[in-house]
């Protein structure tokens, strides 16, 4: 069972790229549970300069940080195996290493709300 979701930094950009509501949509498919951040994920966006990367840096202030002490996808997998987390993420690479390790991933699907990926969890 899902008791929390992660966000990679394209699950932030979301919202700006195709006018998405996170949190409507994180709540339509697994209900009320939180939502973290990896600390990885904020060193991203912090190195991003356009205007979508700070507004989806602003959009993570509203959730709550999750330490870890690795970079990019590494963190991301690091905080949603720790936290028992889905991970919200359309990267490719990182759906299928997800998958790998039987973490469930949320994606975006015809760019106007999210879908559970079959990971083989039960």
């Amino acid at each position: 069972m899902v008791k929390a979701v992660v966000l990679d930094a394209n699950a932030l950009l979301m919202p700006f790229q195709f006018r998405l509501n996170l949190d409507r949509e994180i709540a339509r498919l697994l209900g009320d549970v939180p939502v973290f951040v990896p600390s990885s994920v904020l060193d991203e966006l912090s190195g991003l300069e356009d205007a979508d990367a700070q507004a989806a840096a602003a959009l993570a202030a509203k959730y709550e940080v999750a330490q870890t002490d690795m970079c990019g996808d590494e963190g991301v997998v690091d905080v949603a195996s720790r936290l028992s987390a889905a991970v919200v993420t359309n990267d490719r690479a990182l759906i299928s290493k997800l998958k790998s390790m039987r973490i469930p991933a949320l994606r975006l699907r015809s760019g106007r709300y999210l879908v559970m990926v079959d990971t083989g969890t039960a």
